[in-house]
């Protein structure tokens, strides 16, 4: 069994599962969905979200498109990270 581990970053970031559908805020004006594939188990808390299933690269791939959804951006940090991944910041512009 291979695992991928997700967290959501950033001030009102969350997502939901119900229905074989993950329901994502991620500071729009909208939601984003993301439709389950049946090959992956999915197990969601508030900001943190595990990808596992028995195919390595399926699990891998799903976790990517769901990075995708949102990826960190290098000033405040926000975004979709794996854990343990490691941004590389940029300072903001100078006064």
């Amino acid at each position: 069994m291979f695992k991928k581990e997700l967290e959501l970053v950033g001030v009102g970031y969350s997502v939901t599962f119900a229905n074989n559908l993950l329901t994502f805020q991620l500071g729009r004006s909208h939601p984003d969905y993301f439709p389950v594939p049946s090959d992956v188990i999915l197990s969601v808390d508030k900001t943190k979200l595990t990808v596992s299933g028995s195919d390595k690269q399926r699990v891998h791939l799903v976790s990517a498109q769901i990075r995708d959804l949102k990826k960190p951006e290098p000033y405040k940090g926000k975004g979709i990270l794996y854990v343990g991944e490691v941004l590389r910041r940029k300072k903001g512009k100078k006064k």
